[in-house]
């Protein structure tokens, strides 16, 4: 790999925005300064664009192995640098799903063959496999993952010794999804009885509740405080969730953390009516009350880290009936665009957006030489263009599925150019083939 120069970047990274020159050397970032020349270096003028480092998506399902109808590794990793995010920690309920420490490694074996960005993967979690998930080292691996909630194949965990034992013995980052399942079960009993299978979508929100995501929520939060486990609950979508979680501490000593989507972030029940199945997510987009308050909660450093629960399916999955149509949708391509958007909208700061996308996960996670701008870190970086909009249209959309919840609409920012490990994997609205990513590591 050569030297690479980037001059006069306007850099945003740790609560700053400043003009400086960053020689990057092989993978590393290997120096900042006002003013750097280096014969040896390729260089590339930034001026008026800002430099970023790479979003780390703690949440994203691209479907390998066993659903790669939908989606695979290659491609969605494609989408995500297209999109700045360089580093990714993906779900492990495919098919089969990843419940062995056997079926954990298959994944980073298909990843190090075919990822562009940087990967992770989380061990799942069963009724019967407590033994298994103790096994997972910590190291190498981001966490471990709960579905207190429905979820493909045998991943819904509601067995109460499971839980306990999960959370007294697992030294490791817990990441919850929460929704509890008995109350969905029942409100989904109650509006089939009603009307068949012909649901109209705009009951998603009630059928799974704010009752259903806080008395899940709350049964983590209660074990993670009965045994000082390391709990992270993904995808908050409700208000009445947020007292649970604290911002009277530093991030370095929550053992608690909560993380908000995209989804949560942009769309309310009021959008149903216009998009469908195609904004059908579990948890439910709900209220603009709860998406006000989520962003409340971002700012005052309750919710931690931003994420997009990537989750691609077919169009022709996506437009069936109620029960029928699959939750999920593709944002890795688009997140970075979005909450920027929201910047420029007042919702948050440019350098707070920064901090959630990035240092934030790094830190919750506890990753090792990513999520900053610093010197000695890995070159993962994304230039962004505050000054040339880009529309997302069917011919620019890189996810597998072909469709995007942001079709038809046009950002004010565009993804210049995407860095992973020191690498040019995107520029001029095209990947770059060439390199892969790598297994990113986790100190204590």
């Amino acid at each position: 790999m050569a030297k690479i120069l980037l001059k006069n970047a306007t850099i945003i990274n740790e609560g700053k925005r400043f003009e400086s020159d960053l020689l990057i050397n092989n993978d590393r970032i290997e120096k900042i300064a006002s003013s750097i020349t280096d014969d040896q270096a390729e260089v590339i003028d930034l001026k008026g664009k800002w430099l970023i480092p790479g979003m780390i998506d703690d949440q994203v399902h691209f479907r390998e192995p066993g659903l790669t109808h939908k989606a695979n590794i290659m491609t969605e990793s494609r989408a995500a640098v297209a999109g700045g995010i360089t580093s990714f920690m993906e779900m492990p309920n495919t098919k089969p799903n990843a419940l062995t420490q056997e079926l954990l490694q298959d994944k980073y074996d298909i990843a190090a063959k075919s990822s562009i960005a940087n990967y992770s993967f989380f061990m799942g979690a069963s009724n019967d496999n407590t033994e298994e998930v103790l096994k997972t080292d910590r190291t190498q691996v981001c966490g471990v993952k709960i579905f207190m909630g429905s979820s493909t194949g045998n991943m819904l965990v509601d067995n109460e010794t499971t839980l306990s034992n999960i959370f007294s013995n697992c030294e490791m980052l817990i990441a919850t999804h929460c929704e509890d399942e008995a109350t969905v079960r029942a409100n989904m009993e109650k509006f089939r009885a009603q009307y068949g299978e012909e649901v109209p979508i705009k009951y998603h929100p009630i059928i799974r509740s704010e009752e259903a995501c806080y008395l899940s929520s709350s049964l983590a939060v209660g074990l993670a405080k009965k045994y000082d486990a390391r709990l992270h609950i993904l995808h908050i979508s409700t208000a009445k969730e947020l007292e649970l979680f604290r911002n009277d501490i530093p991030l370095a000593e929550k053992r608690i953390t909560a993380e908000a989507c995209v989804h949560h972030l942009w769309f309310s029940d009021e959008q149903y009516d216009e998009k469908g199945t195609y904004i059908k997510w579990n948890p439910a987009v709900k209220t603009a009350v709860d998406r006000d308050a989520i962003w409340e909660a971002v700012n005052d450093n309750r919710i931690d880290v931003f994420a997009t629960d990537h989750a691609p399916h077919t169009i022709e999955e996506k437009e069936n009936t109620y029960f029928k149509a699959p939750s999920g949708g593709p944002l890795v391509q688009h997140a970075i665009l979005a909450y920027l958007q929201k910047a420029k909208e007042g919702k948050i700061t440019v350098e707070r957006a920064v901090e959630k996308m990035s240092h934030a996960v790094a830190e919750c996670f506890h990753i090792d030489n990513r999520g900053y701008i610093r010197e000695g870190y890995f070159a993962d970086l994304v230039v962004v263009d505050p000054n040339k909009p880009y529309g997302v249209e069917k011919s620019n959309i890189l996810y597998k599925c072909g469709w995007s919840p942001f079709e038809g609409y046009t950002f004010d920012h565009s993804i210049d150019t995407t860095f992973v490990n020191g690498n040019i994997v995107y520029t001029d609205g095209k990947v770059i083939e060439g390199n892969t990513g790598s297994r990113m590591t986790f100190h204590g």
